[in-house]
């Protein structure tokens, strides 16, 4: 599970922030478009590694790249056809490129290259061009044939044809993943994990079919493969060597093999060969052992991620996207991995749940802070701040999990967003803003690391609860549940006396902050007039509204009007802390239960629509700031060093490479499946 970032470029300095500083600038801005902001992150303490460790993260980071297109098509099945024309009129239109339809369609080839294609990567929506039907099929036809990605035998006008909705008509695949509970969310959404003529209901069935009853070991049904229709049957086409996205594959498993002669330790190499015999063979056995020997490995101080790992992008949550993540350990938070690790059993213990509902015995909590060496796949360009996996339900009941908070992200947000008059618009009193300068990065920073280290580790599933049960709520709910929990836990004494805080009122910095975001300034990343769509925002606006509307009888929180203006009123922070606890304890009813209805009322009662004055209102004061509402960044290029005789001396990094420059080096470099994959 990710925690992705919602702090709406406030301050967010590290809790135990990492790395030596530079003594020169180093500029975090790169560029601004649409609703979007590029930046740079530092790999901080580069040069303490070892020649072999960087070795080691040179390989990884190849590994990580190549698997850049599969997510494109995991979008949609039309997204590399798109990227790649749009590509091609980039490098060689001659066209006049001072017209209002050039300078639009730079912007939309931008945007596709930030979200990985046709869709907002946060909203879920497709977003139009800027530029007109003709300019596209002018640019297009004045282009050497070979350039355009045709399908075999297609003429160029046939490939118009057939791409041209694609782009420009809103209703043509509008949304990459529907959860309208009213609509068949399979149909409706313009992902590639389901053939175009595959229902919900046979999804369903053929995934409850294969599955066991009663089995305490249920590998992820699905999770690595897409399901379609062949001679009137449903067949999986998994992803695998040999199988659906085989070249990319295939690159990705060359470079963790090349790692492994770098490897740190034996079970680190042991980690790479479970991963790359699960890419071999699409197996997905092999999968659960991967995971169980990667959440073991815990002295390394290299570690990764690399596979089709979270669910999101599916409104079933059962088709995983692909991502990479390559980072290396913070040494200096070890002292807080091992109070959060010590401790995790008290957290359990002590949760406001039923205690049929919570873990008997909490194992294998796993927590550090580390450096981003590189992002790939679905963490690029926007990343999580925050990851705890393996999303295993009883791998982290009976092995254990691994957290992660990524200080060189979190850090790079926070000097990016330096003096963007965010918290003086929105926070209602002179009291509020002096406890959020005081302590908004320090308790940002400690509620991820609960929602990630404690939150997604606790509860448990009642025997025979299918994972699934949930449907298209299941993403909301689970990420409800950690930041409940970690909401819940942050204004416990707890973390006075474990030196986790040091003021007993920081926490409030937190609750303030919280529901600020969950009823109002999170608004501002969502299109007027459209429904909160994405997992993350809908389960703060779920928790926010719900502790709003449950609190009415004692004022514990408010919205106020003050000269035309909507604020956030907390009257009562014990009380609110109450409510969460209160909250957390049905959300965890739900999950361990698989309690659809109960999810389903919890879900559209408060996390989907949006009054629209209020929306109106909260747009317009967010766009006076001139902020990009959504960030993401470009990753640093690592350069191999070799003396004369050819060995390896050292691997340099460098972050003079721009956003488009980037885009382009990789659409070549890494860019080796087909065009169509369907």
């Amino acid at each position: 599970m990710k925690q992705t970032v919602y702090m709406m470029m406030t301050a967010l300095l590290c809790f135990a922030c990492s790395g030596e500083k530079n003594t020169t600038t180093f500029d975090y801005n790169v560029e601004k478009f649409a609703d979007l902001g590029i930046l740079r992150y530092q790999v901080t303490d580069w040069d303490s590694l070892s020649l072999n460790q960087k070795q080691l993260v040179y390989c990884l980071t190849e590994a990580a790249l190549h698997g850049r297109d599969i997510l494109f098509d995991q979008n949609n099945r039309y997204n590399l056809a798109i990227r790649r024309t749009l590509e091609a009129i980039y490098e060689n239109y001659q066209g006049d490129k001072t017209t209002p339809d050039y300078e639009q369609f730079v912007v939309y080839l931008k945007r596709v290259w930030f979200s990985n294609g046709i869709h907002h990567h946060y909203g879920e929506e497709k977003f139009l061009p800027g530029f007109s039907e003709a300019f596209f099929a002018d640019a297009v036809q004045s282009l050497e044939p070979s350039l355009i990605p045709v399908r075999e035998g297609q003429s160029v006008d046939a490939f118009l044809t057939e791409i041209t909705p694609v782009l420009f008509d809103a209703d043509k695949y509008a949304k990459k993943v529907n959860q309208d509970s009213r609509l068949d969310v399979i149909v409706a959404s313009a992902n590639n994990y389901y053939g175009e003529d595959v229902t919900q209901k046979e999804v369903e069935t053929f995934y409850n079919t294969l599955k066991k009853t009663n089995d305490p070991t249920p590998v992820p049904y699905g999770l690595n493969s897409r399901l379609v229709k062949k001679n009137g049957q449903l067949t999986e086409e998994v992803y695998k060597v040999g199988g659906l996205y085989s070249a990319a594959i295939a690159k990705i498993v060359y470079w963790l093999e090349e790692a492994t002669q770098y490897a740190e330790n034996d079970q680190q190499k042991t980690v790479i060969n479970r991963l790359v015999e699960y890419y071999k063979t699409g197996d997905l056995k092999k999968y659960d052992e991967y995971s169980i020997e990667w959440v073991h490995d815990t002295h390394s101080l290299v570690d990764f991620i690399n596979g089709f790992t979270e669910t999101y992008g599916d409104a079933l949550s059962i088709k995983a996207s692909w991502e990479s993540l390559v980072n290396f350990k913070d040494l200096r938070s070890e002292a807080l991995s091992k109070i959060l690790g010590e401790n995790a059993q008290w957290f359990e213990d002590h949760s406001p749940v039923d205690p049929q509902f919570k873990k008997k015995e909490v194992k294998g909590i796993t927590f550090k802070t580390i450096t981003a060496a590189i992002l790939g796949g679905d963490c690029y360009p926007a990343t999580p701040i925050g990851i705890n996996l393996p999303n295993s339900h009883w791998i982290r009941k009976e092995v254990g999990s691994k957290s992660v908070t990524i200080t060189n992200i979190t850090e790079a947000y926070d000097k990016a967003a330096a003096g963007s008059g965010f918290t003086d618009e929105f926070v209602c009193c002179a009291a509020e803003k002096e406890l959020m300068k005081k302590y908004s990065s320090q308790t940002d920073n400690l509620h991820t690391d609960l929602h990630e280290c404690l939150g997604h580790a606790s509860g448990q599933l009642l025997p025979g609860v299918d994972r699934d049960g949930l449907k298209v709520y299941s993403s909301t709910i689970e990420e409800s549940r950690a930041d409940l929990f970690g909401l819940y836990y942050i204004g416990d004494p707890k973390m006075l006396e474990l030196g986790l805080l040091d003021n007993p009122e920081a926490y409030k910095a937190q609750y303030y902050k919280y529901m600020m975001n969950g009823l109002l300034t999170q608004l501002s990343r969502i299109e007027t007039g459209k429904d909160i769509e994405e997992a993350h925002m809908r389960n703060r606006a779920l928790i926010a509204r719900w502790v709003l509307d449950h609190g009415q009888e004692d004022r514990v929180v408010e919205l106020k009007k003050e000269n035309g203006k909507t604020y956030v009123v907390i009257n009562d922070y014990v009380k609110l802390r109450a409510l969460f606890g209160e909250l957390l304890a049905e959300v965890q009813r739900i999950r361990s239960e698989g309690d659809f209805k109960s999810a389903q009322m919890l879900i559209e009662t408060y996390a989907v629509k949006i009054d629209l004055e209020l929306h109106k209102e909260i747009k317009e004061r967010y766009d006076k700031l001139g902020i990009a509402p959504y960030k993401g960044f470009v990753n640093p290029v690592y350069e191999v060093v070799k003396d004369k005789e050819g060995n390896i001396t050292n691997i340099k990094v460098s972050y003079t490479e721009g956003y488009t420059e980037q885009m382009l080096r990789y659409s070549k470099t890494y860019s080796g499946l087909p065009t169509y994959n369907d």
